[in-house]
């Protein structure tokens, strides 16, 4: 069955990579009050396009109605991610000299989490964010936002109005883009004729090895490989230069852009390296994509087994976390309150709400140590170090963390 071209080079997509059921929005946090209004469930289907292979969700929701209401999700409550935000700063900065006469731009700036350690160094920035409610929190603590989605026509007024980016940068944001070819074309647009961009995301492979199907959201529209995110680009006239594996989100992609015509700029032997490990996975073969399904089914049975037998010896399990990746885990699962009695968030933006579809409540942190659990299940297990440590002090009761992916697992 074909549900629709594929959105970079518009085949037919006829292909699953993985069926994960139906679905609520994965950041639609409900109140007390409308855990009694019906609650809209979507397909949550990702396909892969056999031609550009391309693996994408079907857009059910506008980028309007997922991101630029109400957004749960700051980027300052992780210091896991501050610290790499900060990390990256120092290195762009000694990299490629950015100083008082540059200007950086992000896109999907947040809570202004990264341009505040550009603007630590007086280097001038700018951040374009859709939700309004983050855009604010970044004002206040000086980050010029402008609330906007990015486009070609934006890009082109800012263009106009002399405010191109030395350095235009986008972390977890060009998996959130519909419209692909018109996002990429903007880019091209902004940046100064010798500038650098930067797009850091969750890397496509990384996933079908370690099993990763839980970041498979509705708010991530596509899903890259380098073979495929390097074909986007030079479709609208931009080079990848360099690419560097991170291990943030479970292993992404921090790939280095530049204007294709722009001779300073010379590949790096990374982007070979890269190249030739994902053609030999199978990147570019239809049939490595389509076995995906079946692991995803046997890390579903083995949690679902491990949940069950802990409380039917009558242990108590909760959950650490709310992150997207999580409701999506528990929505396709099927884990609500039978299993986990609630979840904490160090958020305040998510206490006191319910997570959405399984109707968890979200609570503080500080709950654990009144209720004592016998497990915690971590959801954002891509920062599971850190959680462990915040509350190492679960041991003291004999309490014990369970990590769902890429298989469960107890830590010792």
């Amino acid at each position: 069955m074909t549900v629709g071209p594929c959105r970079f080079c518009g085949s037919p997509l006829e292909h699953t990579f993985c069926d994960l059921g139906m679905s609520p929005l994965s950041n639609a946090f409900l109140s007390e009050q409308q855990l009694q209004q019906m609650e809209p469930f979507y397909p949550l289907h990702a396909y892969v396009c056999g031609k550009c292979f391309l693996v994408q969700l079907q857009e059910f929701e506008t980028p309007q109605h997922i991101f630029a209401e109400d957004y749960a999700y700051f980027s300052s409550y992780s210091q896991t991610w501050l610290d790499h935000a900060r990390d990256y700063t120092n290195y762009m900065v000694h990299r490629f000299g950015f100083g008082a006469n540059s200007q950086v731009i992000e896109i999907a700036s947040n809570d202004g989490y990264l341009l505040q350690y550009f603007k630590q160094k007086n280097i001038p920035v700018l951040g374009i964010e859709p939700a309004e409610n983050c855009a604010r929190a970044a004002e206040k603590i000086g980050i010029p936002t402008l609330v906007k989605f990015f486009s070609t026509a934006l890009a082109k007024e800012l263009h106009a109005q002399g405010r191109s980016a030395n350095l235009l940068l986008g972390n977890n944001v060009l998996a959130h883009v519909p419209n692909l070819n018109d996002f990429v074309a903007g880019l091209k647009i902004l940046l100064k004729p010798r500038g650098v961009i930067t797009m850091e995301f969750p890397h496509l492979l990384r996933l079908m090895l370690e099993n990763q199907f839980d970041t498979i959201y509705h708010e991530h529209f596509s899903y890259f490989s380098f073979y495929t995110v390097e074909k986007v680009f030079a479709r609208h006239g931009l080079k990848l230069f360099d690419v560097q594996q991170l291990p943030t989100h479970g292993g992404s992609l921090r790939i280095f852009g530049a204007h294709a015509e722009d001779a300073s700029m010379v590949s790096s032997d990374r982007v070979r390296r890269l190249r030739e490990e994902e053609i030999a996975f199978g990147i570019a073969q239809l049939k490595t994509y389509l076995g995906f399904s079946e692991q995803v089914k046997r890390t579903k049975r083995k949690l679902l087994e491990f949940l069950v037998s802990a409380k039917a010896s009558g242990k108590t399990i909760v959950g650490y976390g709310a992150p997207a990746k999580g409701n999506t885990l528990l929505n396709y699962c099927g884990i609500r309150g039978d299993f986990l009695d609630y979840t904490v968030d160090r958020s305040p933006h998510k206490q006191g709400k319910f997570l959405p579809g399984t109707h968890l409540p979200v609570l503080a942190p500080e709950k654990i140590r009144e209720t004592r659990p016998d497990y915690v299940l971590i959801l954002p297990w891509n920062i599971k170090d850190e959680i462990v440590e915040q509350i190492a002090d679960i041991r003291s009761w004999g309490g014990r963390f369970v990590v769902p992916i890429p298989e469960v697992r107890v830590l010792d």
